[in-house]
């Protein structure tokens, strides 16, 4: 079983302690959630504990008998490399020989180096690596032929899960293993994890995920380590004891070492001579108080209101629209009235971006009817975000140079409005570039609410906020007199926020339900229970438009031709995501007015991966499919 020993650890970025004086001593293979609030440390402690960066001070202790699969937060790159490459990858020099092995069989079968090679392999036993990444590929529907640029953002979080899993390590470290994931993925994902036997910590704000996976919450507060007893709402009321009780010792010492200080600036005059003992205690105290860590502040989110817009916000009579190969939404009518929160649920890939554009004019509908009401002013939170300049100054963001910025008719210093995002004045100067991916959603935030406007349009805003704004988050909209439409795969946000959630479970369907995402979750597992017994397997919209079209199965394919055939539909799937950003480029506003080569490379692009769409359907059906 793997233990771990941190020892007095230290770690700074230029002269500010992230960490400091930090232990922790692990003997028990739980699933610990490791929460606590941006800036805190918490990924800065995971890579250390990975091995990925090296303390400044102090020492980490793992058990001889510790293999380590570490899962950052940052995405793997959308290159060429196979993903069955990038698996192996993980597991280190074995793989190198495997892959070195592979590439001389294919390449020049005859050359010296192949039964060096091959002796290597044997004598490291790592033959059964083949094995593994064959099953690991199965386990993670992934295809191992595919390259990492075909592959979507949730689709790539998965292969980078694999590659830690190809280690077939007892230690899991996981850094947002949410983020990308829908929630399909990401129930997958927690049936995975709590099969998982050794140790496993993960960062997640992810309220649903955290429930259903963590055994105990330990909480990274000023360098200190904190355990609660799950579910996540005893952690909750656990640690606002806590800080209540720190709160009301603090106020104590403070009082106390006020009177002290008082007692020693009546000097001589007040009496012949000073207690020596007192004056050394006196000094203990301001010491104490000098190295006290004060608990940060929480950020205080006030939307800019705008006029009120008509009571009817939307109307949608009939409303179709597609791309070649899939359907985003078929026949949909349905309305928005001022005031609600509408959810839009379903898998990546779906079309649920689309559906908003289509709502904000940016897309036009095929088919159908859209009525917009008035007054509408909208401020629009981008999941890219590609409305930040990473040259900009934090400030220059949200004011455009200016020094002062309006707020509901006030004007606000800029430093001071960005105080309420939580960004210091230094912070505050620093260029976008520089944050995290927490500030940055902090940030767009920060400029999104400094935009008069009675309807807000929010694309995953819950991505890398830390708990205290998510929950701010959701009290801000639970207030705001106006309509909200958003996406997001957290179910516990989702569930606090809308009144309403449309439904997306594919092939063009839009099904609008009253309530959250467990109204819509209980819905939907009704309707495919009722459809059970005449149900055929999912399929991805290319693949059930090419099963509806194909003959009579083949009784029998090779094995080489079965794999191919079970790999088809996520290979379809993520050409169509490509496909579908594409198409989403193109409709852009702004996208004939570039150079015509670009516009031109651009349209080839798109052609060619409709054509290898195209192809590979046909494959389906040659296949059986």
């Amino acid at each position: 079983m793997p233990t771990l020993v941190l020892q007095n650890l230290y770690h700074a970025y230029g002269s500010e302690p992230v960490i400091d004086n930090l232990n922790w001593n692990q003997t028990e293979s739980e699933k610990i959630c490791l929460v606590g609030r941006n800036g805190e440390g918490k990924s800065t402690l995971m890579r250390i504990l990975a091995g990925a960066e090296s303390p400044d001070q102090g020492s980490v202790g793992w058990s001889d008998d510790a293999r380590i699969g570490y899962v950052p937060q940052e995405l793997p790159l959308p290159d060429e490399t196979l993903v069955r490459d990038f698996i192996l990858s993980g597991a280190g020099k074995a793989a190198e020989y495997i892959l070195r092995y592979e590439k001389l069989l294919m390449t020049t079968p005859d050359h010296p180096d192949v039964e060096k090679v091959q002796q290597w392999i044997e004598e490291n036993n790592a033959w059964p690596l083949m094995a593994t990444i064959e099953a690991v590929l199965q386990r993670f529907s992934l295809d191992g032929s595919a390259t990492m640029s075909q592959l979507s953002g949730g689709w790539r979080r998965k292969a980078l899960i694999a590659r830690a899993a190809i280690q077939e390590p007892n230690v899991l470290l996981l850094d947002e293993p949410t983020n990308h994931l829908d929630v399909e993925s990401i129930r997958w994902l927690e049936t995975w994890l709590k099969e998982f036997r050794g140790l496993v910590i993960f960062i997640s704000h992810d309220r649903s995920f955290i429930d259903a996976v963590a055994e105990v919450i330990v909480e990274l507060d000023r360098s200190q380590l904190y355990r609660y007893p799950i579910p996540y709402e005893n952690f909750v009321d656990n640690r606002e004891e806590r800080l209540t009780i720190e709160a009301e010792q603090n106020a104590l010492f403070d009082k106390r070492l006020a009177q002290e200080e008082a007692w020693i600036r009546q000097g001589v005059k007040a009496r012949r001579t000073r207690n020596e003992g007192r004056v050394r205690r006196l000094e203990a105290l301001r010491q104490e108080r000098s190295q006290r860590r004060n608990l940060g502040g929480k950020a205080d989110i006030q939307v800019q209101a705008a006029d009120r817009s008509g009571k009817l916000v939307f109307d949608l009579e009939n409303l179709t629209f597609h791309y070649p190969g899939q359907r985003i939404v078929e026949n949909l009518t349905t309305e928005v009235m001022r005031g609600e929160t509408v959810a839009l649920v379903g898998a990546n890939g779906i079309g649920k971006t689309t559906l908003i554009k289509i709502l904000l004019g940016q897309i036009q509908p095929q088919s159908g009817t859209l009525v917009t009401g008035t007054n509408l002013n909208v401020a629009y939170f981008d999941q890219g975000r590609h409305q930040l300049d990473p040259e900009k100054t934090v400030m220059d963001t949200v004011s455009e140079g200016r020094d002062f910025i309006e707020i509901n008719n006030k004007k606000v210093h800029v430093i001071t409005y960005l105080e309420r995002f939580l960004f210091s004045p230094k912070r505050a100067r620093s260029p976008v570039k520089s944050l995290s991916g927490g500030e940055a959603n902090r940030l767009l935030l920060a400029r999104l609410f400094s935009q008069p406007a009675n309807m807000l349009v929010l694309d995953e805003p819950t991505n890398d906020l830390d708990i205290d704004t998510l929950e701010l988050l959701e009290e801000l909209i639970a207030d705001f007199p106006g309509t909200v439409i958003l996406i997001s795969h957290d179910r516990y946000f989702v569930d606090n926020v809308a009144t309403k959630v449309w439904g997306m479970p594919g092939n063009g369907q839009v099904i609008p339900i009253v309530g959250g995402y467990r109204e819509w979750f209980e819905f939907w597992s009704k309707q495919e229970a009722m459809a059970a017994p005449e149900k055929k397997p999912k399929a991805k919209p290319a693949v059930a438009a090419a099963q509806a079209s194909a003959g009579p199965k083949p009784k029998k394919l090779s094995y080489k031709d079965q794999r191919e055939l079970d790999q088809l539909p996520d290979t379809m799937a993520a050409l169509e995501q490509e496909i579908a950003e594409l198409h989403n480029t193109v409709a852009e506003p702004t996208f004939y007015t570039q150079e015509q080569h670009a516009v031109q490379a651009t349209l080839n692009l798109l052609a060619d991966k409709e054509a290898k769409l195209e192809a590979l359907l046909e494959r389906w059906v040659e296949l059986g499919g």
